[in-house]
């Protein structure tokens, strides 16, 4: 199959960012209200996992496809992205705990730049100079952001603290985890990105689920009991899941992942919108600011690119 690469990518990625933010949303109310940081986190695999293997399957048997070959590259690559992204999302909703939905978001950001740095050193892969400009524009609305809501004025001496420290972490951790994703699906060698993106979203979910499972039967059980019983927002959490990581998937195996994940940025929008709507939060005037910059440091990578 051949896309328009270049539109498709994008608007692939505009898709995954809303179902992430429907997600983080249920996440958010999950967390603080019925489950622990890890069950929240558990939920997401629990309801999408098997529901993604099914997908695959059908869709492999109605192209007249094989399943294609995994190499122990794709696994090292697949594994790794899969404890990243888990570890990573256990901060951030441990972070709506302590921080407002849209901050949350934001110092989660930090991906961004660090998805350059890495991805050139698991990929070789780099961005240009101008479009390095616009991300790193955006690291100064995170800077913004990173101040306690207690803070009066801007409190840069006050910028330090442990929920910047979780943004920061779940930051550094989406990266690795977005860049071994795109490494892991281009050692995959067939040409339809739809298959190779389905084929290592069902790999890195199945395993996902099956670790997170075997963790909680260890250390929290009453979790796994939990995660059933709330099955009636834990179930959309795993619909949004599947439909937003799957759209990660194949933008990260059409485009290089520090471009994906600066146009992702377009999420932020989204989460300032339902952090004042629907969790009654109101952003400071300074929050605010760094949310607008974040939006132009947006808006002039994908006029680079």
């Amino acid at each position: 199959m051949n896309f328009p690469v270049f539109d498709f990518w994008v608007v692939v990625t505009f898709a995954a960012a809303t179902f992430q933010t429907l997600r983080f949303m249920l996440q958010k109310v999950l967390a603080t209200a019925t489950l622990s940081p890890a069950g929240a986190t558990f939920a997401r695999f629990f309801y999408s996992a098997p529901l993604i293997a099914l997908l695959v399957a059908l869709y492999i048997r109605e192209t007249g496809q094989h399943l294609p070959s995994l190499s122990t590259t794709f696994w090292a690559y697949g594994l790794s992205g899969g404890l990243a992204q888990v570890i990573a999302t256990i901060c951030v909703v441990t972070l709506f705990k302590s921080r407002n939905f849209i901050v949350g978001v934001t110092l989660m950001k930090t991906e961004v730049i660090l998805s350059v740095i890495i991805g050139l050193i698991l990929l070789g892969e780099g961005v240009s100079i101008p479009a390095f400009g616009a991300i790193a524009l955006g690291l100064i609305g995170v800077l913004l952001l990173s101040t306690p809501p207690d803070v009066k004025g801007w409190g840069w001496q006050e910028m330090w603290n442990p929920s910047v420290g979780l943004g920061l972490a779940s930051g550094v951790l989406f990266a690795v985890s977005a860049v071994c994703y795109r490494g892991a699906s281009l050692q995959i060698a067939v040409e339809d990105p739809l298959l190779r993106a389905g084929v290592t979203l069902a790999a890195v979910t199945a395993s996902q689920f099956m670790g997170m499972g075997l963790w909680l039967i260890w250390r929290d059980r009453a979790q796994i009991g939990a995660v059933w019983h709330a099955r009636r927002v834990a179930g959309w959490i795993g619909m949004l899941s599947m439909g937003g990581s799957y759209g990660w998937f194949l933008a990260f195996t059409l485009q290089t992942a520090a471009y994906v994940k600066a146009v992702g940025q377009v999420e932020l929008v989204l989460s300032l919108i339902a952090s004042v709507l629907f969790f009654r939060e109101k952003p400071s005037p300074r929050e605010l600011t760094g949310v607008l910059v974040l939006c132009i440091s947006i808006l002039a990578l994908v006029l680079l690119i």
